[in-house]
């Protein structure tokens, strides 16, 4: 057996509402590369957390093999990373299609200042393929992009230890592949161990030794990647079927079905932010009551599309954009738009943080607004929680948004944008992160809501394979 490298000794969290079912017990040995499995708000990222010693221990210890501050020995990347970078908490949701508002946001060189000119940053961009990001601010960049940033960035300090909380998602097919070899190259040439923090077996790559999987903050035994993958009743008892009864959709609102006939349509549209062109002489028209994909790589200009739409991206004055039979820009105000749009994304759940109850975030959603909270009546609350039922998470009614995992609040920001019974839903990337039960939960809702008439919707995703079966047209952008 190799030398530990990590070792929990029957570890306690000092707060009781961090603490798992019994004392923790995990030990990490030289060459063992892991992934800790379970469902969303199972303890992955907890017990992740007390591996860095992030909460005081009130019994058990973690100790290291290895010499050197706990910040150089173990590096981690979550989600909500992306958060912290350019100083979000300063920044609003809207900010980055304001091109004048962004002068102080840093470029990804600027950020990576200490490297530039050495050869491991050229190789790990390289690799990636993305040299070109180098010039960008960070605010410009897209989910994918900056996921890619944060993990390439990461690399540079060679840690001993990198841990990644769901890696794949938001990466296009071709990254995805580049993430797992990058990760093979650094665990054979440079000795770094990984540790995923996963949340569907599929998405465990071949480098993977050992699986510990976690349900309900409790851990299995640890288990061989290959003796997990073929225990197929403990991967059920993971990740439950949903049942079916419980999906079906609450009593909606009474409204008649619209009966526009263009739910947007984009003439010769362009976009340019300084010298660079994201969107060029594009058209797309979409009619009342369709159904489309919207596909592209990371950095095509899918979510500058999309805030067009969504009446956040000021540069739609500039253009030709019809929306709900009414050219943008012809008296109606945003507020008017988007209470017609459910939207949910990867950029809107960066820019929700709010300390808040869950139940807040959700009943939001009537009122269009991020960051700023206007009470909810009676019937709105009632509306909200049925929602929250129907996504599972009615029990999270009272939790501060920012204790769920990122799994969870992805589920309340949906339950968010189908709130409002809108004619036209935008879901760009709607499944990101969530567990393979409420993966096939939400889709059954998606599908059951497009059934009704009048509605209209656009779904984003770098997994074909996700699509709902009512989506039969499709859109692609290609990067410039």
């Amino acid at each position: 057996m190799g030398r530990e490298i990590v070792h929990i000794r029957q570890a306690v969290t000092r707060l009781p509402e961090l603490r798992f079912h019994s004392p923790l017990e995990w030990t990490i040995r030289e060459g063992e590369q892991w992934a800790l499995i379970g469902p969303n708000g199972a303890g992955k990222t907890l017990l992740a957390d007390v591996m860095q010693r992030k909460f005081a221990l009130k019994e058990g210890e973690v100790s290291y093999g290895v010499e050197g501050k706990v910040s150089d020995i173990i590096k981690s990347i979550a989600f909500k990373d992306i958060y912290s970078l350019a100083d979000c908490r300063n920044s609003y949701y809207q900010q980055r299609w304001h091109s004048t508002e962004t002068d102080e946001v840093p470029t990804v060189a600027e950020t990576l200042s200490d490297y530039l000119g050495s050869d491991n940053l050229k190789e790990i961009l390289h690799i990636f393929g993305i040299e070109d990001l180098l010039p960008k601010k960070l605010i410009f960049l897209s989910s994918g992009e900056l996921r890619k940033y944060l993990i390439a960035r990461t690399l540079l300090s060679r840690p001993k230890i990198l841990v990644l909380d769901n890696p794949f998602i938001g990466l296009d097919a071709p990254s995805r592949d580049l993430l797992v070899e990058m990760l093979g190259q650094l665990t054979h040439l440079h000795g770094v161990q990984v540790v995923l923090l996963l949340s569907n077996p599929a998405d465990i790559p071949e480098m993977i030794t050992d699986v510990l999987p976690i349900a309900q903050r409790r851990c299995f035994p640890p288990m061989k990647r290959n003796e997990f993958l073929e225990d197929s009743a403990l991967i059920r008892h993971l990740f439950p079927e949903p049942d079916a009864s419980e999906l079906q959709l609450p009593v909606l609102s009474d409204k008649q079905p619209s009966t526009h006939e263009v739910t947007f349509r984009m003439e010769h549209v362009c976009i340019r932010y300084g010298q660079r062109t994201i969107l060029k002489d594009l058209d797309w028209e979409v009619r009342n009551g369709e159904k489309w994909a919207l596909f592209g790589p990371n950095g095509a200009g899918k979510s500058t599309l999309l805030s067009l739409v969504y009446a956040d991206n000021p540069q739609s004055y500039a253009n030709t954009l019809y929306l709900f039979d009414k050219k943008r820009g012809s008296g109606e105000s945003i507020w008017e738009i988007k209470k017609r749009i459910g939207y949910v994304s990867p950029e809107m759940h960066l820019y929700y943080m709010e300390n808040v109850p869950t139940l807040s975030i959700v009943g939001s959603g009537y009122f269009d607004s991020i960051g700023l909270f206007r009470k909810c009546n009676e019937e709105q609350n009632a509306g909200a929680l049925q929602w929250m039922k129907l996504f599972g998470i009615a029990h999270l009614k009272d939790r501060s948004f920012l204790t769920l995992s990122s799994g969870e609040q992805r589920l309340a920001l949906l339950a968010r944008a189908f709130v409002k019974d809108p004619d036209l839903i935008i879901l760009d990337e709607p499944l990101h992160g969530l567990d393979i039960s409420n993966k096939k939960r939400a889709a059954a809702i998606i599908e059951n809501f497009c059934s009704r008439a009048g509605k209209t919707l656009i779904y984003v995703t770098h997994y074909p394979n996700e699509l709902p079966n009512c989506v039969n047209k499709q859109f692609l952008l290609h990067k410039l």
